[in-house]
This record gives structure tokens, C-alpha cells and sequence, in this order.
């Protein structure tokens, strides 16, 4: 599995929203400058969570994008899923029937797939979140929060 440039942008601006007050909406616009990301490539990575029911999207002069759930209920696999990454380590692999090396190798790969989506379904926003205010309390850092 290789994570993407939508996954990172995906789960920044996650991360961002999650921080708003009483979880109200945030612009593309303002997530985009806070976290350093290009606004038309976020706007559409936030209509795939939106489609996916990962967030909700709010119209009028407050607008803008909200979480559609807790962080503590939305997992890195939901979010890498909404915005199309996959979790297959060899895609389009058929081991060879006669080879035995090959069947242990592919059945390897199978076992190591399903702990690692295991591993990314029980991973949460709320976790991520806690991981890196920790992080930025252990060097000191503001409160401010860029991913």
C-alpha cells in the first residue's frame, strides 16, 4: 500500500475540521490556507467524503464542510476508502498453482493485508488528533494546529 497525496490531504484536512469549535463548518477556502494545500484539489477530495457520508457540506455565508460523525467514529480506512486508496499490496497476482513458494508468498501478502486493514479501520481521526497534540506539546510547540 502507498499513501497517496490524497490520503495526506484527506486526513489534514480532517484533522482541521475535527478542531473547529462545536464542530461547525469550515471553508475549503480556510482549510486550504491553514493546512498548505491547493483549495480546487481539496474541494475535490471533500465532495468524495461528503459522498462517502465523511462529511457534510453547509450552504450560505457560514457554510462549508463539517464532520458528518465524532473523529472517534471515522477510521483511516474510511477516509482512504472515500477518496479511492486501496489496500492491496499485489494488485492483479495470481500465483503459479505448480510453485509452492508462490502460494506461500501470495498467502503471506493476504494475511499481512488483512492485519494491516484491520489495523487501518481501528485507527481513528480522534486517535490521529491526540497523537499529534501530544507530539507538538512534547516540542513545546503553540497550540495552533497545522498537520
Amino acid at each position: 500500500m502507498k499513501l497517496t497525496t490524497r490520503s495526506h490531504y484527506s486526513v489534514k484536512a480532517l484533522l482541521d475540521i475535527s478542531l473547529q469549535p462545536e464542530y461547525q463548518p469550515t471553508s475549503v477556502k480556510a482549510i486550504a490556507y491553514r493546512q498548505d494545500l491547493p483549495a480546487p484539489y481539496l474541494e475535490k477530495l471533500l465532495i468524495k467524503m461528503r459522498r462517502a457520508g465523511i462529511v457534510k457540506s453547509i450552504r450560505g455565508a457560514q457554510g462549508g464542510y463539517q464532520l458528518a460523525a465524532k473523529p472517534e467514529s471515522i477510521s483511516l480506512g474510511k477516509i482512504f476508502e472515500a477518496v479511492g486508496e486501496t489496500i492491496e499490496p499485489l494488485p492483479n497476482y495470481s500465483p503459479d498453482a505448480k510453485v509452492a513458494e508462490d502460494w506461500v508468498t501470495f498467502c503471506l501478502w493476504q494475511r499481512l493485508r488483512n492485519k494491516l486493514k484491520e489495523a487501518l479501520y481501528s485507527i481513528t481521526l480522534a486517535d490521529l488528533y491526540y497523537d499529534a497534540r501530544s507530539w507538538q506539546a512534547a516540542l513545546g510547540e503553540e497550540s495552533n494546529f497545522i498537520v
